[in-house]
């Protein structure tokens, strides 16, 4: 059996030399739902409220928090977050932008924000997708990935 007391420990990257500069990423997602579910959402019809007003400040907030949530990841001081959702016939396409003018990289802060919008999604209208024995056999969250990533120049 392997001795782990001999492996180095690991821990984040050191970016001390590394430059700042103008940092951007988006990453977006989809959350598939019944036809009827979006329906709801585009008529205001949702008991709770508007999901997507509180995907977008749950998106934002996400990001504002992604160093606490993945631990490896590190505080960045961030100049913009952006926010978008694209209503489809069976589905919400959520978008997060993140800028900052940084030594490292704003991808995982936009792939949180996606993540945690189309959460609270599902946690508003799941009452809506739930079947008969309160299983969700149409809700699924899809397609999380970086969709743009840029250094340098905006």
């Amino acid at each position: 059996m392997e001795d782990l007391t001999k492996i180095d420990p690991f821990g984040m990257v050191d970016i001390v030399d590394k430059e700042s500069v103008p940092r951007t990423a988006e990453a977006a997602g989809r959350i598939m739902l019944k036809r009827e579910t979006v329906e709801a959402i585009r008529a205001g019809r949702v008991k709770k409220g508007d999901p997507l007003a509180v995907a977008e400040v749950a998106c934002i907030q996400a990001v504002k928090r992604t160093p606490e949530l993945i631990p490896m990841c590190h505080q960045i001081p961030l100049s913009s977050i952006d926010a978008s959702f694209t209503l489809g016939a069976d589905h919400v396409e959520a978008r997060c932008r993140v800028n900052a003018v940084y030594k490292t990289g704003v991808e995982m802060e936009a792939l949180t924000g996606v993540s945690v919008a189309l959460l609270n999604i599902w946690d508003m209208v799941k009452y809506m997708e739930k079947d008969e024995a309160g299983q969700y056999p149409s809700a699924r969250i899809t397609d999380i990935r970086v969709v743009e990533k840029r250094k340098g120049a905006k």
